[in-house]
């Protein structure tokens, strides 16, 4: 059947709103991260009088940008890298076997995703404070306090979602690789992953996206040597002034390698995602 022409002007119309709202904040960045200070603190233009790539080399001057830039990367590698491999064997025993318990577990998980996460933060900061106390073990302030904090919002998610993508992936796979000899464990590596590649790849996009802009955990859990970029961006807001033109800079900067790896790998976020929203 034919579309109408009212439908096809209208989703057109619809999609070219959509796209004025998406690209002119961007382009507001861009020419602004070309505008002198004076320029982006005077009266607005769309256009820059004066262009300049002056704050572009001041930005990593204001503010250690690239050792906050660094901190952002190992903690929301780790995080997502330790949150997909615990959430996949969570995920298969939900997916594979009938336990005791097995019901209480999902809806728990799934129930944290409805608490804010402000409620989470007072309890993480005892017990990270009572550990160094105990046992020496530094958490807070440190990288691998931050990836344990980062992993209690991205873990259920993530054991929720590889669920659902588990589930749609037949039994008869592990069965037969079974009947080769393979272990619970050997079927889920062999056969299993490779099939959910997808799936584990969205999961972990997710993973990392979410730890790399969160906000609240990090401006408690870390310090000047640990803080992200979430956090340090603001670091150009001083008491005198703000470098408007140097943050817009700075955010063009560090979303490059984001924007390039979410596009490269979008398709497997596409399909991730409706295979896990099946369940």
């Amino acid at each position: 059947m034919r579309e109408p022409m009212s439908l096809r002007w209208t989703r057109r119309v619809v999609l070219v709103v959509l796209g004025i709202f998406t690209l002119v904040p961007i382009y507001i960045m861009i020419t602004s991260s070309l505008k002198p200070l004076k320029d982006v603190q005077g009266t607005f233009t769309w256009w820059p009088s004066t262009v300049t790539f002056q704050p572009f080399r001041e930005m990593w001057k204001t503010i250690p940008l690239a050792h906050y830039f660094v901190n952002s990367l190992v903690v929301s590698t780790a995080s997502s890298i330790a949150s997909v491999v615990i959430a996949l064997l969570a995920a298969y025993s939900l997916s594979r076997y009938r336990f005791r318990g097995r019901q209480a577990f999902s809806v728990t998980v799934l129930s944290t995703q409805m608490f804010p996460g402000i409620l989470f933060l007072l309890p993480l900061f005892v017990i990270f404070v009572n550990i160094s106390k105990v046992i020496g073990i530094n958490l807070y302030g440190s990288r691998l306090g931050l990836t344990i904090t980062f992993m209690t919002f991205t873990l259920p998610f993530a054991i929720w979602m590889l669920t659902g993508y588990l589930d749609s992936i037949p039994r008869a796979l592990d069965e037969a690789a079974m009947v080769d000899g393979a272990g619970p464990l050997g079927a889920l590596f062999r056969v299993v992953v490779p099939a959910a590649i997808p799936g584990i790849v969205a999961v972990a996009i997710y993973a990392f996206m979410t730890a790399w802009g969160e906000v609240l955990f990090a401006s408690v859990m870390t310090d000047q040597s640990t803080r992200t970029l979430a956090v340090g961006l603001r670091g150009y807001v001083t008491q005198n002034d703000v470098y408007w033109n140097q943050i817009m800079a700075a955010s063009l900067t560090v979303s490059i390698p984001i924007v390039a790896a979410f596009l490269l790998l979008q398709r497997f976020m596409v399909s991730g995602m409706t295979a896990g929203a099946v369940k």
